[in-house]
């Protein structure tokens, strides 16, 4: 990454009690929830981040909080990538919609809310997109039964 670039996201995005480093070449920002949609909209109107590439989630069973969503961004201008990580508690696993922002993270929050059972707030349609209405349970999580089987669905014309 580049200095100049990192040293400026650094000074300006990093909250106090936030964390901030290099991994393979990429910025990564540890952000309370709260941080997670002011930080993403500095990203992209102060300092170009155009793209959003991607939001995952992490399942650190035994811990708390248990899991980490992660959310990654391009600039086209800067050439670099930055990753967003915060960690959300098990009973309450919400965190900021990016849709505001980002039309494209409709859809990648709707998988990460049906794999590991997120909830974006102000993502107004959280409908299955990779498992099927009537899914029980989250796959991706570690608790996840792996012999579970599931409801049969009707299926619909």
């Amino acid at each position: 990454m580049s200095v100049a670039i990192f040293d400026t996201l650094q000074q300006s995005l990093v909250p106090a009690g936030s964390a901030a480093q290099v991994a393979h070449g990429v910025l990564v920002l540890q952000l309370q929830p709260a941080e997670l949609l002011p930080t993403v909209q500095r990203l992209k109107s102060e300092f170009g981040f155009d793209i959003f590439l991607d939001v995952t989630a992490i399942d650190w069973m035994g811990q708390t909080p248990r899991f980490e969503v992660v959310h990654h961004f391009y600039s086209t201008t800067h050439k670099q990538r930055v990753r967003l990580k915060t960690r959300v508690p098990e009973a309450e696993p919400v965190v900021a919609s990016l849709t505001p922002l980002y039309g494209s993270a409709a859809f990648m929050e709707r998988e990460c809310h049906d794999m590991y059972g997120i909830r974006f707030a102000g993502n107004l349609d959280l409908r299955p997109i990779l498992l099927y209405e009537g899914f029980v349970g989250h796959p991706l999580r570690k608790d996840y039964p792996k012999q579970q089987e599931q409801p049969l669905v009707p299926y619909r014309n």
